[in-house]
């Protein structure tokens, strides 16, 4: 991303954050007084309608006029090391390795939260042979924008939802459940765990891999119902998400740089002279916090097998912040990180947070954009940057019925003034509640790789990436 970034764009000054505030506040009054959302559309790359792949035929998505698609790396396809691909595709990151494209994605695959032996992706090197998560890598050309190779490249772990790049060419792939060997009883005496290992870590995958990875547990990162890491590349500073109604915003400062496996310090985000505080309802857009860290002295309790919120009851119980439901995650070359709250907010349509570093032990928090109504933005999950440009694009993880009372998940874009913009619809026959995820632009910008989780395949999109308009 250049200078022209999404934070610079709102304004790095306290006048340009005020200007932003101020244009926000004034459609947020419309908004009360009429419940006319016009205020808050961007037209953006202009009305989108169903449109046909480009390589199959088949019509999963309504996107703008222009653009165009491929269905890639579909579930139960027979991949380059004789597996099939695993279902349920989540987040995902493109990497440049020598002269390759190479996308490393994620499978949130879970099957009974019950071990299943034999139930590995991979040939080898599982993590727990017992579990069906992972990862698959993807090796793509770039000029007809299909696989020519892919393989797992982490096999044995659970729940895989998201994680984030590295900047020195990794993916962190995080699992988002505390289950392990203690089996758990539901309410309805329903029996979960049980497994041979226990779960809740984070698991590097070198995109250059061509091959399953030896899997090495990120301990020292925490063991919570993970989401997503985006990682500050100029401290080396790891930023993590918590999928949890009561979820906390932490930070991982490894011992050294680029060597997440030799251990660190984690830490709660908290807000300054407010301690415990909730952020999840009555905030207003563009307010600002000063941020302290509190310090997680038992990253990897035992108990987290039978209570997935033992890491976070120790950061609240330090002053630690609430935020609900978080889940994506990204980082801008200035180092500010963007996170979603995907069921933020009054209305619980969703928040977008930033966060920017200021020294060692202090930062800003910002309510960039709250949703407020569902009808405009419900419930983002992964998001992403597009490369050079100001836009955010949000991933709908819905359960939103729209006005002719179907379902509804989107693709959006958050443009710097906070104004929403629609770029893609899933319409994917009686899949049509299936959550985007996964966004991620190619290197060159020229390419936005997403999937549609529940159908299983990835999509390729292209076109015209400068007629955006506000």
């Amino acid at each position: 991303m250049d200078r022209r970034s999404f934070i610079a764009n709102l304004g790095v000054t306290t006048g340009g954050i005020a200007l932003a505030c101020s244009s926000l506040g004034k459609r947020s009054d419309v908004y009360a007084r009429t419940g006319n959302l016009t205020e808050y559309k961007a037209f953006g790359f202009g009305p989108i309608a169903p449109t046909a792949s480009a390589n199959t035929g088949e019509t999963f998505l309504s996107l703008p006029k222009g653009f165009e698609y491929n269905v890639i790396g579909k579930k139960d396809a027979a991949m380059s090391d004789g597996r099939m691909t695993p279902p349920l595709h989540d987040g995902m990151h493109t990497f440049k390795v020598g002269s390759e494209l190479r996308i490393v994605r994620n499978h949130e695959v879970y099957g009974s939260r019950s071990p299943r032996p034999g139930a590995g992706i991979g040939t080898s090197n599982h993590y727990d042979e017992t579990c069906g998560g992972g990862t698959t890598t993807l090796v793509i050309d770039p000029k007809t924008r299909t696989v020519t190779r892919d393989f797992v490249s982490l096999s044995g772990t659970l729940i895989n939802c998201c994680g984030g790049p590295t900047p020195w060419g990794s993916w962190v792939s995080c699992e988002e459940t505390t289950l392990g060997p203690t089996v758990r009883t539901g309410s309805k005496g329903e029996k979960t765990g049980g497994f041979p290992k226990p779960h809740g870590y984070c698991f590097e995958v070198p995109a250059s891999s061509n091959s399953t990875v030896t899997p090495v547990p990120l301990k020292a990162m925490g063991r919570f119902t993970h989401e997503a890491i985006a990682v500050d590349k100029k401290t080396g500073i790891v930023y993590l998400t918590e999928d949890y109604g009561s979820a906390g915003f932490y930070r991982f400062i490894p011992k050294r740089n680029k060597r997440l496996a030799e251990g660190g310090v984690l830490q709660m985000l908290a807000i300054k002279d407010k301690p415990q505080y909730d952020t999840r309802t009555g905030q207003k857009p563009g307010i600002n916090f000063d941020v302290s860290w509190v310090t997680i002295e038992n990253p990897d309790p035992a108990e987290a097998d039978v209570d997935p919120n033992v890491v976070h009851k120790e950061g609240i119980g330090k002053g630690g912040a609430r935020f609900a439901r978080l889940e994506g995650c990204c980082s801008c070359d200035d180092g500010n990180i963007y996170f979603s709250s995907t069921s933020g907010g009054d209305n619980k349509g969703g928040q977008i947070w930033r966060y920017q570093h200021v020294k060692k032990d202090e930062g800003r928090l910002t309510l960039m954009f709250e949703s407020p109504d569902r009808e405009l933005l419900d419930m983002p999950d992964n998001v992403c940057m597009m490369p050079k440009s100001s836009l955010l694009f949000m991933c709908e993880d819905s359960d939103y019925l729209g006005e002719d009372n179907s379902p509804e998940n989107f693709v959006r874009i958050l443009t710097p003034d906070g104004r929403i913009a629609d770029f893609a619809r899933n319409i994917v026959p009686k899949l049509e509640r299936a959550e985007f995820a996964g966004a991620t632009f190619s290197p060159d910008g020229k390419t936005l790789f997403v999937n549609i989780q529940q159908l299983g395949a990835t999509f390729a999109v292209w076109g015209d990436w400068s007629r955006f308009k506000a």
